[in-house]
């Protein structure tokens, strides 16, 4: 059971807990257990993590109050059993242990009353008293606060905010409903009228005075960095200072002295990633910010236009689960020749590559984790494909291209791909651009590029999420698979739950981890049209609705690409769907090398690749 959610929101208050008196303190460890096994429960579908979990749940629980609470011992104070954390009421352990106690019109009336946000009072109202309705059960084991089994009153509310609420239970307006929690204004304290007053006066006027300081040091910055960028513009070359990168819509630009000055002259020492486009520097600004730089090699300044579409793409774009672009530079210098930058947020846990594949430092991710980072990954294609006009396909979704920020959040990176495409139209190209063992046969074989083609290699990244397997395997180090056809032989042949990673911690109940193996598999399958939607998908991994049957597969992609070299050899004829010769270049075990389509972006001297 992951108390991160809880550690976050508690990081994030604006002022220190405080408390009247110890039974107040109870209550909200009380109330923040509650949340957290909402969470838990939206992940897994069990109210409670195993027994022999208790005393490591209460470990890191009580690390969290310690964040939060001075010299609060949580089970001594308060009197809470090391079993009471994951110890059942009523044999009440499963989300469908609890529906099936309940009466289904009370049931019916919690999912219409709480399946909203509960931010106003109306709402909030309604579904409280939807959820008091249905406390019969159990009212009986409530008794007197005693910090176990009053306990199993919360089960209504933990349903409520785990399985009904769309939002979760880290929701503001979840969170204050349903368990009473105020992150922003829990610490406030009482003070006398006079105190009162005499701070609004103080405040005011300091206020006041800093507010005046600020605009000034804004209005100075602003001059001095318009002068800045008159000049910078005036001494670049015409290529360089077309229109199409400097409209008002773009993010800021650096210059090439704070880009060196940030990565202390692009020093190795600094580079934290390379692929075929070039490297990937860490930097600091001159506020202190850290920062990613993504430095392209073999750069010509006639090709700007293009660099200025894929800048355009990317800040055009904000989405919480999309890395954001910080700003950009273009410069010509006299060694080095043109240069082409672009400044990102610094994910500081890197790539989901990393985690699963990379180095051992980095922390074993928990199935609640591999479960946010599918559906936050998720959740961004689906804004990328529906919540923008026209849609983008980003091309080449994998492991390495979804990084992680501090909380694990994940954030799809390289929008340098990114197509636009007409809605209900494909993109049709013979230039293909992904990464073997992601990118869909449609693609790969026809340069047929929609939507539904980011879908396979979600199903993909999916079931790297679920199995911990690369992308193409070794099966007995004779047979080379792709990922997506070995996890189709095993439920083909009705062993959906040995694509799973046993050593995953925290796994979710059987009936949940095939759900996912199933919707994993059908994501991937080749063909375009059995796959689902994004949109679909999101929905599949929110709730409980059932994953489609899945259709038969065709012949795996990489038979495929082998039969068609044959035929092409033996009639010593050109296909329009043979092998490109880039690709025993782009063949890889792994994702890890950032193969892609940049030749407009790098000059043509560039060579092709997959």
């Amino acid at each position: 059971m992951s108390f991160e959610a809880l550690e976050r929101l508690i990081n994030g208050s604006s002022q220190p807990l405080k408390f009247l008196d110890i039974q107040s303190e109870c209550h909200y460890v009380l109330q923040g257990l509650w949340l957290v096994r909402s969470d838990y429960i939206r992940t897994t579908g069990y109210f409670f993590p195993p027994q022999n979990s208790s005393e490591a749940c209460w470990d890191s629980y009580q690390r969290v109050i310690n964040s939060a609470i001075n010299d609060f011992d949580v089970r001594s104070t308060c009197g809470f059993k090391t079993s009471l954390i994951s110890e059942t009421c009523m044999n009440i352990s499963t989300r469908s242990d609890f529906e099936r106690l309940v009466p289904e019109s009370k049931l019916n009336d919690v999912s219409s009353s709480c399946n909203q946000s509960l931010e106003d009072d109306s709402s909030c109202k309604s579904c409280m008293n939807s959820l008091d309705s249905i406390q019969g059960p159990w009212s009986s084991l409530q008794g007197s606060f005693n910090g176990n089994r009053s306990d199993c009153s919360g089960y209504p509310y933990v349903y409520a905010a785990g399985v009904v609420n769309p939002f979760g239970p880290t929701d503001s307006g979840t969170y204050r409903c349903l368990f009473g929690l105020d992150f922003s204004s829990t610490a406030k304290k009482k003070h006398k009228h006079g105190q009162v007053f005499w701070g609004i006066v103080t405040g005011c006027t300091n206020g006041l005075i800093g507010a005046l300081a600020v605009l000034w040091l804004l209005w100075a910055c602003h001059l001095r960095r318009r002068r800045r960028r008159r000049k910078n513009t005036d001494s670049l070359p015409e290529a360089e200072s077309g229109g199409v990168i400097h409209g008002n819509a773009f993010p800021f630009r650096f210059t090439i002295e704070e880009i060196k000055k940030a990565t202390n002259n692009f020093s190795r020492e600094n580079i934290i990633g390379k692929g075929g486009y070039g490297n990937v520097y860490k930097g600091t600004l001159l506020d202190g910010s850290e920062v990613a730089l993504k430095r392209f090699k073999n750069c010509a300044a006639a090709n700007d236009s293009v660099f200025g579409h894929e800048v355009e793409v990317i800040a055009s774009v904000r989405h919480v689960n999309l890395v954001a672009l910080r700003g950009y530079c273009t410069a010509t210098l006299p060694l080095e020749g043109h240069q082409r930058i672009i400044v990102c947020d610094l994910m500081r846990n890197g790539s989901l590559y990393d985690h699963l594949f990379g180095s051992s430092s980095c922390q074993l991710l928990s199935w609640p984790a591999r479960w946010r980072i599918a559906l936050g990954t998720a959740r961004g294609l689906a804004y990328l494909h529906y919540g923008v006009q026209p849609a983008i396909i980003h091309r080449d979704v994998k492991a390495s291209n979804i990084l992680l920020d501090e909380t694990l959040e994940p954030r799809l990176a390289d929008f340098g791909l990114a197509k636009f495409t007409p809605d209900g139209q494909s993109h049709l190209s013979t230039r293909v651009a992904g990464t073997l063992g992601y990118v869909s046969p449609e693609y790969a074989l026809y340069g047929q590029l929609t939507e539904r083609s980011d879908v396979y290699s979600f199903g993909v990244v999916l079931l790297q999420l679920l199995s911990g397997k690369n992308a193409v395997i070794s099966v007995e180090d004779v047979e080379t698979l792709l990922l997506a056809d070995w996890a189709w032989s095993q439920v083909r042949d009705h062993r959906v739950l040995d694509v799973v990673d046993e050593g995953i911690p925290e796994l979710a109940a059987p009936e949940v981890m095939e759900k996912y193996v199933l919707l994993a598999v059908l994501c991937s399958h080749p063909l375009l049209h059995a796959r689902p939607s994004m949109d679909q998908v999101v929905k599949i991994l929110e709730t409980d609705s059932p994953v489609p049957s899945i259709p038969d597969r065709p012949p795996s992609l990489l038979s495929m690409i082998n039969q068609v070299e044959t035929y092409s050899s033996s009639s010593n004829s050109y296909s329009p769907i043979s092998r490109p010769r880039e690709w025993p270049m782009s063949i890889s075990r792994s994702d890890h090398p950032i193969l892609d389509r940049r030749d407009e972006i790098r000059g043509s001297s560039d060579q092709e690749s997959l």
